[in-house]
């Protein structure tokens, strides 16, 4: 018998393997009376910790699932002696595990609502709801609201260097929506896609869906192995060159060069995510990969969810110009995904001067919350934790060396506090580091994050 969940970065490990046996024994697929394999067996299979297992099957044992017997290990008991064995009201059900609160939760992606203009978000849907203008009540145009695109493409001039013209702009909702389309334009299916190693498990989800063969680089100090490129006969390349995901460093000026030279030598695509290039906190502003691309090999892809608003479900793609007729060829059937009236209203927020307003305003909060996060770790765990990808972005990694982050995630969800694995975003498990830990700060006050921080130090026990 195999146990193979499908596991996320949502929930720790032990978690979602308990979860998924307590299931398969309810449904009848694990039978009574069947040995579960050992933690050795399941460990090599799952590739994951020895720790993991053990508090998965602890769980089981402790609500009475399966027993442990002698020089056999542990045996399912059928469901009428589980039920004798445990009075009505004392095992926790899936909801209520899944459900459980946090005080504190450093989920990435979560963005800052305190400060949120609301009252001139209001006034912008009030003022396109009473337009009467019978074209943001329909579906909209196909490619995006022109009007929202030029905003766009003067945004992207004057923040990231890129001159690009409304009409290579394609609207689309969400970062995963865009991949697909870049999946379709470029006739992905079954090539082989360099990506980062670890990266974003989005991203690889969607390649993986079109029957990609994904290609690992190894991350370096400086970014993405040109090396391990070269080596990897890649027809299209993913990157985030501005700031790496989950790592945090930048892509080297020699190293974009060289990843350019690769696109022009191999007359292929470099998919730039410049997903959260606003929020920098250290040195200058770091040019996108785009506006080095004097040879329209960069397919660029933007996001608001986390400069503005998530739920919007508004990012975009700068298509180079080889690819703008293939879009319409392609898509000439296909509905606008995203509401007409949220990038009109959109739009009149970028026009009139709200939105950098919004951004300036959001910079300055994320830097304070930012050094709030550093100057708690520094003072909490001195020198015996390392933080990686600390200059940019909405989010840390923590280095806890010699600890496992299965055992970190469920101390610090004995005391209600959720932090996240990074083990999802690596591709295989050789290179896969078991310490590392992600924090998101976006959307957690000053307050909340110092107090995690201190309470994950005492439950720690670093």
């Amino acid at each position: 018998m195999e146990l193979t969940p499908i596991f996320d970065n949502k929930r720790p490990l032990y978690l979602q393997l308990y979860l998924f046996t307590k299931k398969s024994i309810e449904e009848g697929r694990i039978a009574p009376y069947e040995k579960l394999p050992s933690i050795r067996q399941l460990t090599k299979h799952l590739n994951i910790s020895k720790t993991t297992v053990e508090n998965a099957y602890q769980q089981l044992l402790a609500e009475g699932y399966v027993e442990s017997r002698p020089r056999i290990g542990l045996v399912v008991l059928p469901l009428d002696d589980l039920i004798q064995k445990n009075a009505p009201g004392e095992v926790e059900n899936d909801q209520q595990l899944e459900e459980r609160k946090y005080k504190i939760d450093f989920q990435y992606g979560d963005i800052d609502l305190n400060h949120f203009p609301f009252r001139q978000w209001k006034k912008f849907m009030r003022d396109v709801w009473n337009e009467q203008s019978t074209e943001i009540y329909n579906y909209g145009e196909k490619q995006g609201d022109i009007l929202l695109r030029k905003e766009i493409s003067h945004y992207l001039f004057q923040s990231r260097g890129i001159a690009c013209h409304p009409n290579q702009i394609v609207v689309c909702a969400g970062t995963q929506s865009a991949i697909d389309i870049v999946c379709h334009l470029l006739k992905i299916a079954d090539k082989k896609v360099a990506m980062e190693n670890p990266g974003y498990d989005g991203v690889r989800t969607v390649f993986q869906q079109h029957g990609c063969k994904i290609k690992p680089l190894t991350i370096e100090k400086d970014g993405l192995s040109i090396e391990d490129l070269l080596r990897s006969d890649a027809e299209v390349a993913y990157a985030t060159p501005s700031h790496q995901f989950p790592y945090g460093m930048v892509l080297s000026i020699q190293k974009r060069l060289k990843l350019l030279q690769w696109a022009i030598d191999q007359q292929s695509y470099i998919i730039e995510d410049d997903y959260d290039s606003e929020f920098r906190y250290e040195g200058h502003p770091i040019s996108s990969l785009k506006s080095l691309d004097s040879e329209d090999r960069v397919i660029y892809l933007g996001t608001f969810s986390k400069s503005f608003l998530p739920s919007l479900r508004i990012s975009y793609i700068v298509l180079p110009n080889s690819l703008i007729k293939n879009y319409k060829e392609i898509y000439q059937l296909h509905n606008q995904a995203v509401s007409p009236i949220f990038q009109r209203a959109l739009q009149q927020f970028i026009h009139h001067g709200d939105f950098n307003r919004h951004l300036r305003k959001m910079r300055k909060i994320y830097y304070q919350k930012h050094k709030t996060l550093i100057e708690a770790i520094d003072k909490h765990f001195g020198d015996k934790i390392k933080v990686i990808g600390e200059k940019a972005g909405l989010h840390v990694l923590l280095d806890v060396k010699g600890r496992n982050e299965d055992e970190l995630i469920a101390k610090a969800e004995s005391i209600h506090i959720k932090i996240y694995s990074t083990s999802s975003y690596w591709i295989g498990n050789e290179k896969k580091r078991p310490s590392l830990i992600l924090l998101g700060f976006g959307g957690l006050s000053n307050e909340a994050i110092e107090e995690g921080i201190r309470q994950l130090n005492i439950v720690w026990d670093i």
